[in-house]
């Protein structure tokens, strides 16, 4: 477990409970992307384990979900080195989809809900948070992004492996009970959306890691439209339904410009 410099009672509590658990201390808040590279390079790189199942500090596994994984990998055993991550199907409380795997085609695709119906289907995108990598994908393709800090890091660390070939497998019978921070359901326009609230830092890094990932390490006229659509979109959204409205659009042109201009690192903590 990657202790993220908590302030509270983690640690005493782990060791006086859980006195099993390797706890990794962080000096300092190094967000998901920091958490995330320091537990894969001691899980994968230092002690050698073959799988890392992955998770957030918001997730838990249904208790039969790693039987589930398992038994559906054995379909994968003629070509076991084109999988290179296995993910559980993200759902909330109510077992709705709450973070949809997608097809990259230079933009988000979502895919058709056949698809979501069969037991394995591959995706482009999911959030490292119940997905297993395997180790060879992290020797070949290295480690999260920390530079990130957070939002996108996974969705990179995913385009990254598949741009290495590496097959991304999720197994829609394993369910990941994750719920989205603030998220509410809205009915705009006749319709019903989907809203989550953010923090204004957390619409920076959004926006930034979003531009820099198109602009610098995967672009293409289609998917930097994709970038603008998107923000404008968004914007629109917490126009209409954000509680700190300013400040987040202020944020988010900020982080859209610095991602242009591949400014990166820890640029705003968490309040």
């Amino acid at each position: 477990m990657v202790d993220n410099a908590s302030t509270d009672e983690t640690r005493s509590v782990l060791a006086a409970c859980y006195p099993e658990v390797t706890v990794l201390p962080m000096p300092a808040n190094l967000g998901t992307g920091g958490g995330l590279a320091a537990g894969i390079a001691y899980a994968a790189q230092q002690k050698k384990h073959d799988w890392i199942w992955m998770f957030d500090q918001d997730s838990v596994p249904a208790p039969d979900a790693l039987d589930i994984i398992m038994q559906e990998a054995q379909q994968f055993d003629e070509n076991p080195n084109e999988i290179g991550m296995l993910a559980a199907l993200a759902v909330d409380q109510q077992m709705e989809n709450s973070s949809t795997p997608w097809l990259w085609r230079n933009t988000f695709v979502k895919p058709p809900a056949e698809l979501l119906s069969h037991s394995i289907m591959f995706a482009d995108l999911v959030i490292t948070s119940g997905a297993m990598v395997r180790r060879e994908v992290v020797e070949t393709i290295g480690l999260p992004r920390s530079d990130f800090f957070i939002d996108f890091v996974d969705y990179e660390y995913c385009l990254r492996a598949r741009s290495r070939g590496y097959k991304i497998a999720v197994i829609t019978r394993a369910k990941l009970y994750h719920e989205i921070g603030q998220a509410r359901k809205i009915r705009f326009l006749g319709r019903r959306w989907f809203w989550s609230d953010h923090r204004p830092f957390r619409e920076y890094y959004m926006s930034r890691n979003l531009a820099y990932s198109i602009w610098w390490l995967y672009p293409s006229v289609a998917a930097k439209a994709l970038v603008v659509r998107h923000l404008s979109r968004h914007a629109v959204g917490v126009l209409l339904f954000g509680s700190e409205k300013l400040d987040c659009l202020r944020k988010m042109v900020q982080g859209f410009s610095d991602g242009r201009r591949a400014i990166l690192g820890m640029r705003f903590r968490p309040d």
